[in-house]
């Protein structure tokens, strides 16, 4: 059983009632940020597993529920990596993914529940940002256009907010008003196919890695870098879906092709696009695997070029990956092992394929996943069954990890983004 890790009580415990739940005052919130200083911080915003009140449904998440608070803040040490905290959000909802707009004036929340409507739906949540204490005010919630929404992006130009829901199986675009709130989907799309199978065929020897091949699971969403294209991926189906985005409309239109099949059973789960917009990465949970592809930004299509083990050389047994990054020069790329509890790292060679160069024990349970600071002279980790947020130094020579000592207590983390508050003052 996991144990709640220890921490102190920064904010008054309010009921959250309902599906979308109560918010706390944004004055609470406020009161409890750490006092601004002369030099504005930088801010970390932890999204969690967080379950609702005893006495109504536990929140369709990872078991066991999540005993994370909402919204975790920290104050960063930008010298030492050193997490500070600054206050909480409270949500009874699983707030497991977030995303800052670009100006860092509004953040929002995917909340991983199944609760909401006859449908069964979660939610998306719009937050105001104080720009001086980074406390959250929340805007409004709405219906996410499925249940259980695990990823949240922004598109290029602020004006579209994009959800894949796992649960759902379904990926759903929602407008973003002038002053930030968010309206209903202005379009939905729900997968459909085959279910590949249980056991991953190119799974390590020994592997028992079985999860989401029950049923359609959409995973993540992203758009394309220059924003004329959305991409999502079905860890059921074993695909990349491709679509062009009418922006106009807020539509999604099916690209020619339309996906990229993986191996049958090995579950893609996330990608990402390197920062030259040629390229992309991605990572299969079932497979224990990382694919590049290269990206025809004309054409929105796919072509996969290598696959590589996330594991070392030789492992037999059973892992399930979970993030992959590729760090901000695009030297390196990042790749999650959950079970085995560490973060694989490859160098980029200059024909755009990838060498193993290691890994590193993330000094926790479960990666869930992990986010460079601005800059990238960090790495925060999501343990997400040890109730920490580790903290590594990132070596831009080498490409190595070094685990600084620091840890933030939070239950179940899912998810961090970042926010400078100095930026744009």
């Amino acid at each position: 059983m996991l144990r709640p890790a220890s921490r102190s009580t920064i904010l008054p415990r309010r009921t959250f009632l309902g599906a979308s739940a109560a918010f706390l005052a944004p004055a609470a919130v406020g009161r409890a940020m750490a006092a601004p200083t002369a030099d504005l911080p930088l801010l970390a915003y932890v999204g969690t597993f967080s379950s609702p009140l005893k006495d109504t449904l536990p929140t369709q998440v990872d078991l066991p529920p999540g005993n994370g608070r909402g919204i975790h803040i920290f104050q960063v040490n930008r010298t030492s990596g050193a997490w500070t905290e600054a206050g909480v959000h409270e949500l009874g909802t699983s707030p497991s993914c977030l995303v800052v707009n670009a100006d860092g004036t509004r953040l929002y929340s995917a909340n991983e529940t199944d609760r909401v409507g006859p449908g069964k739906h979660g939610t998306v949540t719009a937050f105001a940002v104080d720009r001086t204490s980074g406390a959250l005010e929340p805007l409004n919630s709405v219906s996410s256009g499925g249940a259980g929404p695990t990823f949240v992006s922004l598109h290029p130009n602020g004006k579209h907010l994009f959800v894949a829901n796992y649960f759902g199986g379904s990926v759903a675009v929602l407008p973003i008003l002038a002053d930030g709130r968010l309206g209903a989907a202005s379009d939905v799309k729900e997968d459909a196919g085959e279910i590949g199978p249980t056991k991953a065929e190119n799974a390590p020897p020994g592997s028992f890695a079985f999860s989401g091949h029950d049923r359609t699971h959409a995973h993540q969403i992203l758009p394309s870098p220059d924003g004329r294209h959305l991409l999502h991926v079905d860890l059921g189906l074993d695909r990349i879906f491709v679509w062009d985005f009418d922006a106009a409309q807020g539509k999604l239109v099916a690209s020619a092709p339309h996906a990229v099949a993986f191996p049958p059973g090995d579950g893609p789960r996330h990608f990402h696009f390197h920062p030259d917009g040629r390229r992309l990465v991605s990572i299969q949970e079932e497979g224990s695997s990382v694919v590049t592809f290269d990206w025809d930004a004309v054409t929105g299509t796919l072509e996969a070029r290598q696959t590589l083990s996330t594991l070392p050389p030789g492992f037999k047994g059973s892992n399930f990956c979970s993030e992959i990054l590729v760090s901000p020069d695009g030297r390196f790329v990042y790749c999650g092992n959950r079970l085995h509890d560490s973060i694989a790292i490859f160098r980029v060679t200059s024909d755009g394929t990838l060498e193993y160069l290691g890994e590193e024990w993330t000094r926790g349970n479960y990666p869930r996943s992990f986010t460079f600071s601005p800059g990238g002279s960090f790495l925060a980790c999501c343990n997400q069954r040890d109730d920490n947020v580790a903290i590594f130094a990132v070596d831009k020579a080498s490409g190595r990890l070094t685990f600084t000592g620091h840890y933030a207590a939070v239950g179940n983390p899912s998810h961090v983004v970042f926010l400078d508050l100095a930026v744009g003052k």
